[in-house]
């Protein structure tokens, strides 16, 4: 374990930049009480556990996308995990400006990625399609993420 009171002195976030796993408890009892011991990398069927800041598990959405296979929960031998019935979090993708239909080019990869359909692309007359994100609908699986050709896409934390 680690001082966390004098490592917050460099870092004002109290979040890591990439989210956790699904159905992670808090960050305060995830940090203290994770041992670094790797069985949730290892057991990620799509491999998008990594190594994060301080060597703590992290989920990068630009390898791929979250299963919600629960994998990473049964394998770890610790205490970090919620109940897997409940909701596994609260990331939900958000698109930018920078996607290709907002700059009037044709794209479609993120819906057709989408398997909940959370991603609907409405008709714009004399123009291309543009993307609409229902935020009820997105589970935050991140497989939109990697396919974005304009890397226009980001995983946040519904408010």
């Amino acid at each position: 374990m680690f001082d966390r009171s004098r490592r917050n002195l460099l870092s004002r976030r109290r979040t890591p930049a990439l989210p956790r796993m699904p159905w992670v408890v808090d960050e305060d009892t995830f940090v203290d009480s994770c041992t670094r011991c790797n069985k949730c990398m290892n057991a990620c069927e799509t491999q998008i556990i990594v190594k994060g800041d301080g060597g703590f598990p992290i989920i990068d959405f630009n390898r791929g996308e979250c299963t919600f296979c629960t994998q990473c929960a049964e394998a770890c031998p610790e205490r970090l995990f919620r109940p897997t019935t409940e909701l596994p979090w609260d990331l939900k993708a958000q698109i930018t400006s920078n996607c290709f239909a907002h700059n009037k080019i044709e794209c479609r990869s993120c819906g057709d990625m989408c398997e909940v359909q959370a991603i609907r692309f409405k008709l714009q007359a004399g123009g291309v399609a543009l993307p609409e994100l229902d935020t009820d609908v997105c589970n935050g699986c991140g497989a939109c993420l990697s396919v974005c050709p304009a890397s226009a896409i980001s995983m946040t934390t519904k408010n």
